[in-house]
């Protein structure tokens, strides 16, 4: 697995915002939106492209397109849904799938409790959007559904990921081709699974407590 933390200062000023817990919500999603934004930008490096020919103002020339089939962008629910605008406003083109998973707060185990997706991903390259790397479960889970569907390879984009997350990840799609891309690795898990210092529930201070 290929890791790459994000190392900008607009990114680390982004990140201190959603941090404080007085930043209100309305701060917090567009702060989000724009981050994503940022690391997008790392994720999408090695996207896949194909020649194309065009004529500009001046003279014919050759750039590139989005090489088919088109990316595909997998927010998990609910708390990965703050991230798809941030993601689609650079990548357009792609394709948006949705992947519903809870954590159970006992066990700290993952379920799948809804997924919309094409059933058949080969030779997709897919990019997963999960706001919080914590203890890797869910994210992990969610990468081996793609997988199992045919995807070729998967990137996933954290706003922040702890060490525990990161191991586990690495150990649970050992052969896979994965790359994760995060704002920043934080100290630890507390003992309710909880990224220190972190942000807090991300899905709560992006939606409310529903």
């Amino acid at each position: 697995m290929r890791v790459h933390v994000a190392d900008h200062p607009l990114v680390t000023h982004k990140l201190t915002v959603l941090r404080n817990r007085e930043t209100p919500a309305v701060i917090f999603r567009a702060l989000v939106e724009e981050l994503v934004t940022l690391l997008a930008y790392e994720a999408t490096r090695g996207v896949r492209v194909e020649p194309i020919d065009i004529v500009t103002p001046v003279a014919p020339t050759t750039g590139v397109t989005l090489a088919d089939p088109k990316p595909l962008v997998v927010p998990i629910l609910r708390a990965g849904l703050g991230m798809l605008e941030g993601m689609v406003k650079l990548v357009p083109s792609a394709e948006v799938g949705f992947l519903g998973m809870v954590r159970n707060e006992e066990t700290l185990e993952p379920a799948t409790y809804a997924e919309r997706l094409p059933d058949d991903l080969s030779n997709r390259q897919c990019f997963v959007l999960d706001p919080m790397l914590a203890t890797g479960g869910s994210l992990s889970a969610a990468i081996e559904f793609l997988f199992r569907r045919g995807a070729v390879d998967v990137t996933a984009i954290c706003i922040l990921a702890a060490p525990e997350g990161i191991a586990a990840v690495e150990r649970l799609t050992e052969g896979r081709d994965v790359t994760l891309v995060v704002g920043a690795v934080d100290e630890r898990l507390n003992e309710h699974g909880y990224i220190v210092p972190g942000l807090g529930d991300a899905g709560d201070r992006l939606y409310g407590l529903v």
